[in-house]
């Protein structure tokens, strides 16, 4: 009898480590928030339209000052949005440039608004509805930007950043309503859109360009079509207003799904540079 009680109580000693090494359960996990969302109903699209919203808090810099807006199409959470934002907070924060509001609108049909009329039957193949980029314009213009007026601090400059597609948007802004933006980011732009219609016809609205006298950053990877047809834009714009204002920046190392970062990367440094620390 003794050496059952006792056999029972050396057991009992043995699994109580055991016991006691058993993890508790874990903590519940927080949604990760980096900024803010809202939804507009769009009279000029028809639809509802999520839009993704980041400010930049470096030190030292007032929470309710008003800043300048950088408004990206492609600027879905599962998008471009995040590793812009990104971009936007390191360079804020270590003074490489000033910041700016980023206001991204997340796309339901980004073929129909990224893109003008086009007789190529190619192009009236790459997706059911086609040429919607005057009413994403609108929507910008009329809906979107007094929106973001309304709910946040801002100043009256405004910049307009895109790749691909939504780089030709950018260019087709540019080129039709080039007062409604300070400043226009086009990346590896597909100009090759309806034959290249829109480089051909740029030479006639170059003097409206020149008047409204915005900052403008195109860069373009290797692929040879995007490069020369990027080129070629950078051409007429400087022969139309030779000027600092527009930087052209190949990158022939990167292809059309890398030229995003590292392009937007040097476009935010170049066009809105932080003004130098003040003299102690």
């Amino acid at each position: 009898m003794r050496l059952i009680v006792l056999s029972l109580l050396l057991s009992a000693v043995s699994a109580a480590p055991l016991m006691a090494a058993e993890p508790a359960s874990p903590a519940a996990a927080s949604p990760l928030v980096i900024g803010e969302t809202f939804t507009i109903e769009s009279k000029a699209l028809g639809e509802t339209r999520r839009i993704n919203v980041y400010r930049p808090q470096p030190w030292g810099l007032d929470p309710k000052a008003p800043l300048p807006v950088l408004y990206m199409a492609d600027g879905g959470i599962g998008e471009d949005f995040l590793h812009v934002a990104g971009l936007v907070q390191v360079l804020s924060g270590n003074g490489s440039m000033r910041p700016f509001l980023l206001v991204g609108i997340e796309n339901t049909e980004r073929r129909r608004d990224m893109t003008g009329p086009s007789n190529d039957p190619q192009d009236q193949k790459i997706a059911p509805r086609i040429g919607g980029s005057a009413a994403y314009r609108r929507f910008l213009r009329d809906e979107l930007m007094p929106q973001v007026r309304q709910r946040y601090p801002t100043t009256d400059e405004r910049a307009l950043i895109g790749e691909s597609l939504a780089g030709l948007f950018v260019v087709e802004t540019l080129l039709q309503e080039p007062t409604l933006f300070n400043s226009y980011i086009a990346l590896d732009p597909s100009l090759w859109w309806n034959r290249g219609a829109m480089l051909a016809g740029a030479t006639k609205q170059l003097p409206a360009v020149t008047r409204a006298k915005p900052q403008v950053f195109l860069a373009s990877s290797g692929q040879p079509e995007l490069a020369a047809s990027t080129a070629r834009l950078a051409a007429l714009l400087q022969q139309a207003a030779p000027s600092p204002l527009v930087k052209y920046l190949p990158l022939p190392e990167e292809t059309h799904a890398t030229i995003y970062h590292p392009a937007a990367l040097q476009a935010l440094r170049t066009l809105f540079p932080a003004p130098p620390p003040a003299s102690p």
